[in-house]
């Protein structure tokens, strides 16, 4: 092997690799049989529908066999993230010429045998997916939803000062929110304790069926863009690949020499200003070296190319000769051996085992994945002596808890947010840490900022915290995105695709563990009360709990305790998503440590001091599921008992809602005998609940014996108080009382409507008070829950 890594006989090697991956990528789009061509090609050699991308193959397989060639030259740990929406044959086929998906998959073995299997299963019902998908070694991102390939990139590199992720940017990618906004990033690397994200943007020219506007801006249009941005682009452009190879070549060491100098500079204090990271920018025709045109219109460097180019099948094989030709053109005759296995001297290209980028193991859970050491909770709880006397903000007492999780875990935990980590009352975190922000510090103006920090919130983007935050957890560490819950829907189809992800890579043995994607939805839709009607939306719940129960959680602690219990209870889960619908407003503390601490181990609880049927079959329950929920639904017992103290009241309070599930649907659900011994069949509830209706209604429908009144979110709100959030959607104390009594049996029918009239009487109350006071009743806000024993 030639050790001159820019040597004309280096080069040609490197040239005939790319041949043998873009060989094997076109294979897996059209063949069944015959992968060499070492017999004449017949239809049934064809796949009977090929499915699957061909526009970014090539430039893709050009820039890897150029990273492989940095890997072997400069020794680094580097991982491939594949942009491009479509095109998943590119990790395929160099993963397989590496020798790293016989690995994992034996039966896929590096001769023509084993080639023929793999061309079979691309796009094939039982086989693997047109995408970069978990399935896939070396893979972390899919990339079916656009725009998150430089957020993963990033969360990826944080805390990995050694790694260099190599994200592929598809210039259609490029015109999505999410990847323009992440050219910010590079706000957030910190060159002294992370590693690098070097951006390789792929401009071929087209998306589906129209051109890409960063082709066709000049490059000094793209100069002085990325420049403004913080980042020194680099240029390369043709369509040759042997002239391209030593273009290439110095452009790549450029850029890798440019990172290892920031880093250098950084890591012994001689970095005086914010960095400019290298961008490389790679012209190249879409569907480069493929048929160049058919029925006389081009498909090389158009939008045509962008799938199957030649129309052929095993049903209509009459083009069979140029497929031939097309495949032939690379000779697969020169890059393989007898055998089918890649010949030897062009895998030496290939980095050593150790280096190989699908192999790298930050790809699968991380380099060194580790449980977090969790602080004592009882260390920080609210001391309960009367439920509900003490006040406090559950988001400060639990920001003493997360302020000894950075503490305890000061390379293996990060805060994720947009902007609102200080609005939403996290304040003892920044006891500890800072924000991380590589920008200019302006002081006084500026506020906890520095170049290292355990906090990634000072971007205004959810797709940036949200991703950052994935591409962490998928690299093996810990860490939270909190956001506020109604915004939570601009990225719950990232969430979707993170579900999708783990989901697929459970299935797989060779796949390891992730840690847990910890979501917090604060400053809820019932605590809206100034920002009004557009930041009320608890969606995200019912989202999450439509997809596959083993994979999703939610939490809705009532007060700080029992956020804390259930913190120390998931934090430290993997392979799901924990969803917590948290309170950052003054709130009575109603539950000790011991009380949080059963709600946490078993999802639910009959509160005793909240009820009065003695362990009997009450004549109603009050359930509630939530901060404002569970206020509401005991300042209704105190309400229901002082009218009716004989009344047999059961209080349920819930914070694992999927736990009410039935266990066909969900693992963790409660039997049927589990469920009757919190709610007896028969006996009316009724349901006081954070979110939308329906998932209730769900839930219940799989209980037919247990009448079910539910009062939730009922998308009513405006800018009013704080209670009347709360009354407009008929969640308060006075319309869950008026319900109540409907449903009792051993309420007179006569006293249920004196009753009645009253809870209307105190709510036309309100109604006027709140608008000639601008506050609510004192009777509202100086309530005090009365226990009932």
């Amino acid at each position: 092997m030639h050790n001159d890594y820019s040597s004309t006989q280096y080069f040609d090697l490197m040239t005939k690799y790319f041949h043998a991956a873009t060989y094997v990528s076109v294979g897996q789009l059209y063949l069944l049989n015959n992968p060499l061509l070492r017999r004449p090609i017949t239809a049934e050699d064809l796949k009977i529908h090929p499915i699957g991308h061909w526009g970014t193959i090539a430039g893709q397989n050009f820039i890897y066999t150029h990273l492989n060639r940095v890997i072997k030259k400069y020794d680094l740990n580097m991982f491939y993230i594949e942009g491009p929406g479509h095109g998943g044959q590119v990790m395929v086929s160099n993963s397989y010429l590496d020798g790293s998906y016989t690995e994992i998959y034996p039966e896929i073995t590096q001769d023509e045998k084993g080639m023929q299997k793999l061309f079979k299963q691309f796009s094939f019902p039982g086989g693997v997916a047109s995408h970069a998908a978990p399935e896939t070694p070396g893979s972390i991102h899919e990339g079916g939803e656009l725009g998150y390939s430089i957020s993963h990139g990033t969360g990826a590199v944080l805390d990995n000062p050694e790694v260099i992720a190599a994200v592929v940017v598809g210039d259609g990618e490029a015109e999505t929110g999410p990847l323009a906004t992440s050219w910010f990033s590079n706000t957030f690397i910190d060159p002294k304790k992370d590693g690098a994200v070097l951006p390789i943007l792929n401009l071929n020219g087209f998306k589906i069926s129209n051109p890409t506007i960063l082709s066709r801006k000049s490059d000094q249009e793209l100069t002085e863009y990325f420049k403004g941005m913080g980042w020194e682009p680099i240029f390369v452009e043709g369509d040759d690949p042997e002239k391209l190879n030593p273009v290439m070549a110095k452009s790549m060491d450029q850029g890798v020499e440019k990172i290892q100098q920031i880093q250098s500079d950084a890591r012994t204090g001689q970095l005086k200003e914010e960095p400019h990271w290298p961008v490389i920018i790679f012209r190249a025709p879409k569907g480069w070296t493929g048929p160049k045109e058919w029925v006389g219109v081009p498909i090389e460097g158009s939008f045509r190319a962008h799938q199957i180019p030649i129309p052929v099948d095993q049903e209509h094989p009459e083009h069979i000769e140029a497929l031939v030709e097309w495949l032939k053109s690379y000779h697969p005759e020169e890059l393989f051996d007898e055998t089918g296995k890649l010949k030897s001297e062009i895998a030496a290209t290939i980095p050593d085992s150790a280096h190989r980028m699908a192999g790298n193991p930050i790809t699968n859970g991380g380099l060194n994945p580790k449980d977090l050491k969790l602080p004592d909770p009882s260390n920080y709880q609210v001391k309960i002596t009367t439920p509900g006397t003490e006040e406090k903000q559950d988001m400060i007492v639990w920001s003493d808890y997360l302020r000894d999780v950075i503490k305890n875990n000061p390379d293996n935990f990060m805060m994720f947010g947009p902007d609102e980590t200080m609005s939403n009352r996290l304040y003892g975190i920044f006891e500890v840490t800072k924000r991380q922000w590589e920008e200019g510090i302006k002081e006084p103006y500026d506020e906890s900022l520095a170049p290292e920090g355990r906090i990634i919130d000072s971007q205004l983007s959810e797709h940036q915290a949200e991703g950052f935050l994935e591409g962490y957890t998928l690299t093996g560490r810990h860490g939270i995105f909190a956001s506020y819950e109604a915004f939570l829907r601009v990225v719950d189809s990232m969430i979707t695709q993170h579900f999708k992800w783990i989901r697929k890579a459970k299935e797989l043995s060779w796949r390891k563990s992730y840690p847990a994607l910890n979501i917090v939805a604060t400053s809820t839709a019932f605590q809206q009360d100034h920002n009004g009607y557009t930041h009320q939306d608890p969606g995200i719940i019912t989202h999450l709990a439509e997809k596959k129960a083993e994979y999703i959680r939610e939490y809705f602690p009532a007060d700080a305790n029992s956020l804390l219990a259930i913190s120390n209870k998931t934090l430290n889960d993997r392979d799901v998503i924990n969803l917590y619908v948290t309170s950052k407003q003054p709130r009575p503390q109603f539950y000790s440590m011991t009380e949080a601490s059963e709600l946490a181990e078993k999802g639910l609880k009959v509160i005793d001091w909240a009820s009065n049927d003695q362990g009997e079959q009450p004549d109603l329950i009050i359930a509630a599921c939530g901060t404002e929920p569970n206020l509401e639904g005991l300042a209704a017992v105190n309400l229901l008992h002082d009218q009716f103290p004989e009344l047999k009241l059961r209080f349920v309070n819930i914070v694992d809602l999927l736990k009410l599930r039935v266990p066909e649907l969900d693992s963790r659900g409660l039997t049927e005998s589990e469920f009757n011994k919190y709610f007896p069949a028969g006996v009316p509830i009724i349901f006081a609940f954070h979110g939308y209706e329906d998932i209730i209604r769900s839930i219940f429908y799989d209980r037919p014996n247990h009448p079910v009144y539910i009062h939730g979110y009922r998308e009513d709100g405006d800018i009013t108080t704080g209670f009347d959030m709360r009354v407009v959607n008929e969640l308060d104390r006075y319309h869950l009382a008026k319900d109540a009594v409907k449903r009792v049996k051993a309420i007179d029918e006569e006293e249920a409507i004196q009753f009645s009239k009253e809870m209307d009487e105190m709510l036309k109350k309100h109604h006027d008070y709140i608008r000639e006071a601008g506050a609510d009743l004192p009777e509202v806000t100086d309530w005090k829950f009365n226990p009932l024993n």
